[in-house]
């Protein structure tokens, strides 16, 4: 195929890595220089996407996502693919998704769970909105890119799945956090804890998978200083979705909104920015009852 991408930053450079590795001709487009083996550079985000079967955007956020799409879709060939992998709030991507399919485009909004390792290993999770025919249209390069692809109902489902999983990662990544730094100062070992709970009840991605307790476990970024696999930043704008969404919707969520404030303090008022989201062990580890 031939593809645009639109957004090649720590994500979207080793996505369109693979496509070029699989043999797809692909033009690309970003504020920012990017130098990629294979890789066509576009002068604007509308040269990127002009006379492209399919574009694939990886945006910061749902207003730049809006201009971009008020960029390119005029310049698309009806029948097109416009495949957005950005995580952005559900409103902006419907309102892209009914523009592009105004315009004769299969709109999918596709964000990803997996990050910048799943990117670069082409193992993502994608979370599909939008057509069959936009789903049939994007499933080949989801191959490529990841290692699965739910479809997930019409446009905006996409959005709606990612923003729920990452609620319920911001959750128990704290509650794992809580539960090392309690242990710790019942003066249990770290390495028991893990024991028990990653095989009891306690399971969870957070603690079998991505530990936040150095040296226990699979390796994670608590094993590099708590370098950004998934940063903090990321999870407090995440879970300010999940909170707008809910917010649209009448739901509660107490919890989602808890941990929400609990990273937005960790990332403005403390230490967090910057740091990989696991990194709330060691604040907790710092902190006492009334602190």
């Amino acid at each position: 195929m031939k593809i645009g991408f639109i957004g090649l930053g720590n994500m979207g450079a080793p996505m369109a890595a693979n496509l070029i590795a699989a043999g797809h001709a692909v033009t690309g487009f970003d504020v920012a220089p990017i130098a990629l083996d294979g890789l066509t550079m576009a002068a604007t985000a509308g040269d990127a996407a002009m006379g492209q079967d399919v574009v694939i955007t990886m945006l910061p956020d749902g207003l730049i996502l809006r201009d971009v799409a008020a960029e390119i879709i005029p310049v698309m060939a009806a029948g097109a693919g416009f495949i957005d992998c950005s995580t952005v709030d559900v409103d902006s991507a419907r309102a892209v998704a009914d523009a592009a399919h105004n315009a004769g485009l299969l709109a999918v909004d596709a964000p990803v769970s997996g990050g910048i390792g799943g990117a670069s290993a082409g193992t993502l999770t994608f979370m599909a909105g939008g057509s069959e025919a936009g789903f049939a249209l994007a499933a080949p390069l989801f191959d490529i890119m990841g290692q699965k692809a739910v479809h997930c109902g019409a446009s905006g489902a996409g959005q709606a799945a990612k923003i729920c999983n990452n609620m319920i990662l911001g959750i128990t990544m704290i509650g794992t956090c809580e539960a090392f730094a309690l242990a710790d100062k019942l003066g249990l070992d770290r390495q028991k804890m893990f024991d028990v709970v990653s095989t009891s009840s306690g399971y969870s991605w957070s603690m079998n998978a991505y530990c936040p307790a150095p040296g226990i476990g699979p390796a994670s970024p608590a094993d590099k200083n708590y370098a950004p696999g998934f940063a903090a930043e990321l999870m407090v704008k995440d879970l300010n979705l999940s909170q707008d969404a809910a917010r649209s919707v009448d739901a509660d969520t107490p919890l989602g909104a808890a941990a929400a404030e609990l990273y937005r303090r960790f990332v403005e008022d403390e230490d967090g920015l910057g740091k990989d989201f696991s990194a709330m062990l060691p604040r907790f580890e710092k902190r006492g009852r009334g602190a």
